[in-house]
């Protein structure tokens, strides 16, 4: 069983980047946005209508690891836009995958990130364990409509959220679909639902007032024992627990997302324009969003509206997902 180790806190929800060179992809995206023209894809995400405004961007209560970048905050506005409800789920990826024949990195590795409880494989099929993050385990045969491994399916699960996609997939579908990944500020902006500097999407507490959880995070003693008090070990169904005051389900906890910006922990403090920012020009790793069911506030206090994290765009784990906006 892994161990507790005090000097890796903050990466509990976040998988080492892959180390290991690409291989050709099976289905370049101009391929992919061919099959949009000829197939007429179907993204049936219900959406909500963001409005424009300015919102304070950033980490108000001096919660954030210092290393991601969460301050200073600053005064953001962005443009009216179109966004999913929910994270884009395992069904949807597979109307994808059936119109498109896209293959996912996770599967042109061979493996991906997964869990080590929510493991369903043979010993044979364990290939890699983090030496920081223990709790990640290198499983061949991993990927979305494996999640937990060879031995598991997506079959009964189709309104989870898609796991094991890289950055690179999600702008796969995105291209197929004829839609975009959210900024980081935009993302953010959601994610409030127009309250003003609250750590989390409905407010300032982590427990509702009957002390039931609002959000898929581990409870317990991570990584060796989750007491499982909001009923889920891995991911939940997306519409669970309460949307915020836009209509979004669980921007915080239960997966990462995605966003379409690079990531560098200096983009608050750098100067620059504060409308419609879409972070830096160079850089290879790309901002993920929202902690998951990994977060625990002993390791990983990110499942926050503020909350940033990146990886580099072609690694996969089993939770981290995404959603859309209208492109």
């Amino acid at each position: 069983m892994p161990e507790h180790d005090g000097d890796h806190a903050g990466q509990a929800c976040c998988a080492p980047a892959r180390q290991s060179e690409a291989p050709p992809r099976s289905l370049p995206l101009s391929d992919v946005r061919a099959h949009r023209a000829v197939h007429d894809p179907v993204h049936d995400i219900e959406q909500r209508a963001i409005p424009a405004g300015e919102f304070r961007m950033g980490d108000a209560h001096g919660d954030g690891y210092p290393a991601d970048g969460e301050r200073p905050v600053r005064s953001v506005t962005v443009d009216a836009f179109s966004i999913d409800a929910t994270s884009v789920t395992n069904d949807a990826f597979a109307r994808f995958v059936a119109a498109t024949g896209y293959r996912t990195e996770a599967e042109a590795f061979g493996d991906s990130a997964v869990f080590y409880q929510a493991v369903q494989a043979d010993r044979s099929d364990i290939v890699s364990q983090p030496p920081g993050t223990p709790w990640w385990l290198g499983v061949r045969g991993a990927d979305w409509a494996h999640p937990h491994g060879p031995k598991s399916s997506v079959d009964g699960i189709g309104d989870h959220p898609v796991t094991h996609v890289s950055w690179n997939d999600a702008m796969a579908y995105c291209a197929w679909a004829g839609r975009r990944l959210p900024t980081e500020a935009e993302w953010e902006h959601a994610s409030r639902g127009g309250l003003e500097g609250t750590r989390y999407p409905w407010g300032d507490d982590l427990l509702g007032p009957d002390g039931a959880w609002r959000c898929n995070i581990w409870q317990g003693e991570f990584p060796r024992r989750n007491t499982g008090d909001d009923g889920w070990l891995t991911t939940a169904p997306v519409r669970s627990f309460e949307p915020n005051a836009y209509g979004l389900w669980q921007t915080v906890g239960n997966v990462w997302e995605w966003c379409a910006d690079r990531f560098s922990p200096g983009t608050y403090a750098a100067s620059g324009s504060c409308i419609n920012p879409t972070g830096p020009a160079d850089g290879e790793a790309r901002v993920m969003r929202g902690g998951s069911y990994l977060c625990h506030d002993s390791y990983c206090n990110r499942y926050r509206n503020a909350a940033r994290s990146a990886n580099s765009p072609d690694s996969s784990t089993g939770n981290c997902g995404f959603r859309t906006v209208a492109a």
